[in-house]
């Protein structure tokens, strides 16, 4: 994609998105990927000339119904938008992946033409990845172009298409000769290595044989093997063996410097279904520095061989393999090194480039030249439509489910709630609801006169207090006293404030009359959700009383299961609402 970009056409590169679930082990790459996304725009960011990169931030389950439902959402949004942004229309879509949210990415942006790139056996890969399979195969079915980079993958495309083009890994020959051709010094982590180099570049994964390297390193006891690469696997047998260096990663930029100080280069892989399809893109970056090359058999570089004459040592066991390497080591500087550099400059990049470019042009002008294309385009734009149709419902759909049968409405509200053990007061100070909540005149006021008189007759207060300046017919504050008098409550151990409108003149009327009386403790109730701005608002305006909170036990407006009713929902988004309305307004 690089030397497409540097070609002048616009790249925009997603992020592998995944062929399996994440694992532990894959911890350190995620972390990568958040702070690829903190250090762009939304998760996208500039490479170089035309060169995009998104970091996409998704659910990592990639075969889960829901998780494609949530990604197709978050990536398929964030391309349009960054599309219509940077003047995108009807790109081509290249893919290097064939999970079923690449399908929903395509049918979301209406490319112009969809380039499979097959560069591995996925469904090989591990027990999950085989899920890809049907993905896979639908892609190869319906992808305008497919390139497969080994016969075994061109095989297996052609059960699905007719054409398929095999176009293998190349090398950037111009930025490895010109480390070849320079007089640079080695990398200082190899000067202090004992030589002949026997070096690897790449993961240390589960397909690198390393029982093999640690046999072929204990017969070679005189040579350092130097591995370049991310430890992908557990590696403490490698890390005890004296003559075996570990490296770690190294910026691509600086490879070529690591294979030309090496004396040979080892691609020690297992045999297995997966490595039957790989074509090591190591090989022609050994072979373009003029390094000899020793390999297990694997398919794709006895292919090589075939075609370029026995160029790599094959070795099919440890015995073998050292013997080879050993060969090799002797031979770095031979008259052969030239003819490894040749075979390296017929397989490089550029050659790959013009091939591929020549057969996606060809593509794109027998589409052009296609009749009735307005009809698929039409087509495409229903698909959309549909799609589109289809993330809201989903959305819509979800938050439902959301709102109304999960606790989450209930966690929210959560911090609202305030609620403190009743303890000896000089008075119950009862906050009425007026339309409240509810909406409705008179609702919640009669659970907080019983709860007032409760704690009457418990002989934690011996006076309460009424504050509303609400009327429905009658005034509620006068209502809320006969009806405590009907509970037993003496008329005399009660009083009133009937002017207050909302709870800020609840608070600022009631203290008033608290302080008038030397009264500097109360428990104050009212509605379990109202507590929280209740008490802010009290501890701003009157911070010399002190404050218990003692809502009603149970409130019939919030009583629930699980989930949440619409006028629940709207009394907790009411108090939050308030909350912000009373900070702005200086009364909390």
């Amino acid at each position: 994609m690089s030397a497409f970009a540097g070609q002048g056409s616009r790249v925009l590169f997603i992020e592998n998105t995944g062929v399996r679930s994440p694992r532990l082990r894959d911890m350190p790459r995620m972390m990568s990927r958040l702070r690829n996304w903190w250090r762009g725009t939304q998760g996208f960011r500039s490479e170089g000339p035309n060169l995009f990169v998104l970091s996409p931030l998704v659910i990592p389950l990639p075969y889960s119904r829901i998780a494609r439902i949530v990604n197709r959402a978050l990536i398929g949004r964030a391309v349009r938008r960054w599309m219509k942004a940077a003047g995108f229309r009807r790109p081509i879509v290249w893919t290097f992946l064939a999970t079923p949210i690449v399908h929903d990415i395509v049918a979301t942006i209406d490319p112009e033409l969809v380039v499979y790139h097959c560069l591995d056996d996925f469904a090989s890969s591990s027990r999950e990845a085989r899920r890809i399979a049907t993905s896979e195969a639908r892609l190869f079915r319906q992808a305008d172009v497919v390139f497969v980079s080994s016969e075994k993958l061109r095989q297996r495309a052609l059960q699905y298409r007719a054409a398929v083009h095999v176009v293998r890994a190349g090398v950037n020959v111009a930025q490895f000769e010109a480390v070849r051709d320079s007089n640079g010094s080695m990398p200082p982590d190899l000067q202090p290595l004992k030589r002949p180099i026997v070096g690897y570049i790449g993961g240390i994964h589960q397909w690198f044989d390393q029982q093999l390297v640690i046999r072929v390193a204990a017969q070679m006891p005189d040579a350092t093997f130097a591995l370049v690469g991310p430890a992908q696997s557990d590696v403490a047998e490698l890390e005890r063996v004296p003559n075996v260096h570990l490296l770690g990663v190294k910026a691509h930029a600086e490879l070529p410097s690591y294979v030309k100080a090496f004396d040979v280069g080892i691609v020690p892989y297992r045999l297995s279904e997966y490595t039957a399809n790989v074509y090591p893109v190591k090989l022609n970056e050994y072979l373009v520095m003029g390094v000899p090359v020793v390999a297990t058999p694997l398919h794709e570089i006895e292919r090589f061989n075939r075609e370029h004459g026995d160029v790599v040592a094959v070795a099919a066991d440890s015995d073998a393999f050292a013997a080879a390497t050993r060969i090799a080591a002797a031979g770095r500087h031979a008259p052969e090194a030239d003819g490894r550099i040749e075979v390296a400059r017929r397989n490089s990049w550029a050659s790959r480039i013009q091939l591929m470019s020549a057969i996606v042009d060809a593509a794109l002008s027998e589409r052009e030249a296609a009749p009735r294309r307005w009809e698929e385009r039409l087509r495409t734009l229903y698909r959309r439509g549909r799609l589109r149709t289809a993330e809201i419902g989903g959305g819509f759909l979800a938050c439902y489910l959301l709102l109304f049968y999960t606790p989450l409405v209930w966690w929210v509200g959560a911090p609202l709630r305030v609620e403190a053990p009743p303890t000896r007061a000089d008075v119950a100070v009862v906050f009425a609801g007026g339309v409240g909540e509810s909406g409705q005149a008179g609702g919640g006021y009669q659970e907080r006169v019983k709860r007032a008189v409760d704690l009457y007759r418990e002989g934690d207060v011996s006076q309460l207090m009424f504050s509303s300046g609400f009327v429905f017919a009658f005034r509620e504050a006068e209502i809320m006293r006969a009806l405590a008098v009907d509970f037993g409550v003496p008329a005399a151990a009660i009083v009133l404030e009937s002017e207050a409108t909302n709870t800020y003149e609840n608070v600022v009327n009631t203290a008033r009359l608290l302080r008038a009386r030397n009264w500097h403790r109360i428990l104050l109730v009212s509605s379990p959700y109202h507590m929280k701005r209740a008490l802010m608002t009290w501890h701003k305006v009157a911070p010399d009383i002190e404050v218990i909170p003692t809502p009603p036990q149970s409130s019939q407006f919030y009583a629930h299961d699980t989930g949440a009713n619409l006028q629940q929902l709207k009394g907790i988004a009411h108090e939050y609402g308030a909350i912000v309305l009373y900070r702005w307004r200086g009364w909390i």
